[in-house]
């Protein structure tokens, strides 16, 4: 690799990583299969930077990479994990402990969908990508992912860890004390 290329990959890196480790750590559930992931598809992404470069969107590029190395992984290894419900230390301001308890919950929830889902709903309502990015990153239709989304949205909706399920009503203690639905 020319150092122009290896300088413009270094920049890409650098700008990139936190969000890609992000993406990755969805995906997997863990941080440091996230990290390796991660290294995983930027070493495939430097070996091929010119073609990478020169699409529309190297980080679109280097996405989908990311997702085809955690689909090899998920294909190769075919071990299933077990996320535990809540972290091993709990410390720090109740808020924080709901929310660190909030967050294992979402990724239990997540690492329960298949890979295809789970990649479908990091990407479109994590990173916030549209349905068409969704699908160009996934080398499918819009309508896939419409269809994978609304799968992975209903299992969620499902899943013990995440709350109440939303067809339930919710219930809310008035000043007399009767239980009013809203």
């Amino acid at each position: 690799m020319q150092a122009k290329q290896e300088a413009e990959f270094q920049e890409f890196v650098r700008a990139r990583w936190s969000r890609l480790v992000r993406t990755a750590y969805l995906l997997t559930g863990d941080v440091h299969h996230a990290e390796d992931l991660t290294q995983t598809a930027l070493a495939k992404a430097y070996r091929s930077w010119r073609r990478v470069s020169r699409s529309d969107s190297p980080e679109a590029y280097v996405r989908r990479m990311l997702v085809n190395c955690n689909s090899d992984q998920f294909r190769k290894r075919r071990v299933v994990e077990a996320l535990t419900a809540a972290p091993p230390e709990t410390a720090g301001h109740e808020e924080a402990v709901l929310q660190a308890d909030e967050r294992t919950a979402l990724i239990t929830a997540l690492a329960g969908l298949p890979p295809r889902q789970r990649a479908v709903v990091v990407m479109r309502y994590w990173e916030d990508l549209s349905e068409t990015e969704v699908a160009e990153v996934l080398g499918c239709s819009p309508g896939t992912v419409k269809s994978q989304a609304s799968k992975a949205l209903a299992k969620l909706r499902t899943h013990p860890g995440l709350g109440r399920n939303v067809d339930e009503p919710v219930r809310s203690r008035v000043p007399s004390g009767q239980e009013v639905s809203r």
